[in-house]
């Protein structure tokens, strides 16, 4: 997948998991870089590095404030994840029925 359609993909997004993390952080509220610093352990490069992609798929925004930046979650285009990923519960359900009536019977 070419770096431009996958930079957009929220799949992409999500794919790799300091990004989740950044994502879980942001999910608490707005949060200037500094601030996402030190909620992850990351650096500030590697930090920015991410937002950059979570920027270009959409999944989170940045307004300024003063000479900072600060990033919030753009829940929205993780829609299409979660729709997603819906089908694999029912998938896993019934499995775990399945596994409840084997052990029930033995």
């Amino acid at each position: 997948m070419p770096r431009v359609a996958a930079s957009t993909d929220p799949f992409h997004a999500v794919a790799e998991g300091n990004r989740r993390v950044l994502l879980d952080v942001l999910r608490d509220g707005e949060q200037p870089v500094g601030s996402l610093v030190a909620g992850t352990g990351l650096s500030y490069s590697l930090v920015s590095q991410h937002l950059q992609i979570l920027l270009e798929a959409g999944v989170v925004a940045r307004r300024p404030e003063g000479r900072q930046r600060i990033y919030r979650l753009e829940a929205a285009p993780l829609r299409v994840v979660h729709d997603w990923t819906a089908g694999y519960e029912r998938f896993w359900q019934e499995r775990l029925e399945r596994l409840d009536r084997r052990l029930a019977g033995a």
